[in-house]
């Protein structure tokens, strides 16, 4: 299997634009990223929990990799939800499936978006990792949007080992992330 196209750009320019950037020492302190979380919550399931297998299988669908599915870890009343009950589903990918889903997901997802004004800065979390939300999984080729019941939202968090917010947005920015200029977005 040929190495992902993000990540032989990543291997050939960004370390060493990295390298320099922040002047590291060492090539082991270049910050890289280490693995990628997609999860969908469904707080629609409690009411109707075949939602949560047609989410499953079209988040399999857009990662390329089977996802679990998450359940309750207390029951709350107000929400009707109890112990155990099926709320979501969540998909970890690791090197070469993580590579091609961020490849396509800036390359040919978030282009797709309407409207699309960059993504929010403002979704580091302080130890170099960022999240962002996508309000319509449609976004993605591998959806066939005939047969979409509802449009579900997920979340793409991209965990790096960059000791700050500032080392992750430069890899991340250099990997092709099209982040916003003001820092609001719609």
């Amino acid at each position: 299997m040929s190495t992902p196209r993000l990540q032989e750009r990543f291997n050939s320019e960004i370390k060493s634009t990295l390298k320099e950037e922040f002047s590291y020492g060492n090539v082991n302190q270049i910050p890289k990223i280490t693995k990628v979380v997609l999860n969908m919550g469904l707080g629609a399931a409690v009411q109707n929990p075949k939602i949560v297998e047609s989410a499953q299988e079209e988040l399999s669908a857009i990662a390329g990799q089977r996802a679990v599915i998450t359940r309750a870890k207390k029951s709350i009343a107000t929400f009707k939800l109890r112990e155990n009950m099926p709320i979501g589903c969540a998909v970890t990918l690791r090197r070469a499936k993580m590579w091609e889903f961020l490849d396509r997901l800036m390359s040919v997802a978030l282009p797709r978006v309407r409207d699309f004004r960059g993504v929010s800065p403002k979704g580091f979390d302080g130890r170099g990792n960022f999240t962002m939300g996508v309000r319509e999984h449609t976004i993605f080729p591998e959806i066939n949007f005939d047969k979409v019941d509802r449009i579900k939202g997920l979340n793409v968090t991209i965990v790096t080992t960059a000791k700050t917010d500032d080392e992750a947005r430069a890899l991340l920015k250099h990997l092709g992330m099209p982040f916003a200029k003001s820092g609001k977005q719609r």
